[in-house]
């Protein structure tokens, strides 16, 4: 969190985090075209000849006022593939609040275990407390016909309470859903600590 005082704006940040096409760029893409112009920027997205993401992806949302401050919202994707980790932790750091995209495929249980423990990892490195930062985690393409059971992804990752939507990004089904919860979260944390201030 950021306050320019000055400008009375908030700047709150929010990383989508998951193994490589999980969905991460889909959600951004999906919130990009059902906000309205005027309360979000342009979507910023840096991809590789094969339409991966290389660095981020970034949009930023406005909302109405907290506490007399104006929040923008910036959402960012991290790049999945792992020999992009370093990469990973530069777009992590600073983050309001995190959404996790699970894939539901069964072939990649592997790969979201191994993007949740290295999120962890990063946070965890940044000294956040795991219990008390706002966490989402999206379950997406549950349309798969080999989609793994919520309970199993659940028990697998160990999501432990954590709150969890299930998604189809690629119809936009969850999307809004999801931010809806993650922003809700990070909202109600922003301002315990203003509070505290």
């Amino acid at each position: 969190m950021r306050i320019n005082w000055q400008l009375r704006r908030l700047n709150l940040k929010i990383v989508y985090y998951g193994p490589a096409l999980s969905g991460k760029t889909t959600n951004l893409e999906i919130i990009h075209r059902s906000v309205n112009p005027n309360q979000r920027s342009d979507l910023v997205s840096l991809k590789t000849h094969e339409d991966r993401t290389l660095y981020f992806d970034f949009l930023q949302l406005e909302l109405g006022k907290i506490a007399g401050l104006t929040p923008q919202i910036q959402l960012y994707t991290v790049p999945g593939q792992s020999y992009y980790e370093a990469s990973r932790k530069i777009v992590l750091r600073g983050a309001d609040g995190v959404v996790f995209v699970a894939d539901s495929g069964k072939q990649r249980m592997r790969a979201n275990l191994l993007a949740w423990r290295n999120m962890r990892e990063h946070l965890a490195s940044f000294n956040l407390n795991m219990d008390q930062f706002p966490i989402v985690v999206q379950f997406n393409k549950r349309d798969l016909p080999t989609a793994v059971p919520i309970h199993i992804i659940s028990h697998i990752l160990q999501v432990n309470g954590t709150p969890t939507v299930e998604a189809e990004a690629a119809q936009g089904k969850g999307v809004l859903l999801t931010l809806k919860a993650i922003t809700k979260q990070v909202m109600a944390q922003v301002q315990r600590e203003l509070v505290a201030a």
